[in-house]
């Protein structure tokens, strides 16, 4: 699938529905973004992954971890803006 998209006020890209039904995508959805010499490269970054091999126990606990993760992720972006 190619696509061209606009960047927006703000750098903003608005990722086209079928995109992001193609890769279950919604509001509030994490991604990675990695520059490759000239290219941009964005990919669905899924925490569950990271959380669900560590820890043990229930899945409360791994939610609670994953909480953990997604603001220590926040805060390391917000140190580095």
């Amino acid at each position: 699938m190619s696509l061209t998209v606009k960047i927006g006020k703000k750098g903003i890209i608005v990722l086209p529905k079928a995109v992001r039904d193609r890769l279950g995508l919604e509001e509030g959805s994490l991604l990675s973004i990695e520059v490759r010499d000239r290219e941009l490269v964005l990919k669905p970054l899924d925490l569950w992954d990271k959380v669900w091999g560590c820890c043990r126990g229930s899945a409360e606990e791994a939610e609670r971890e994953l909480d953990r993760e997604e603001e220590l992720l926040w805060r390391r972006r917000a140190g580095q803006a």
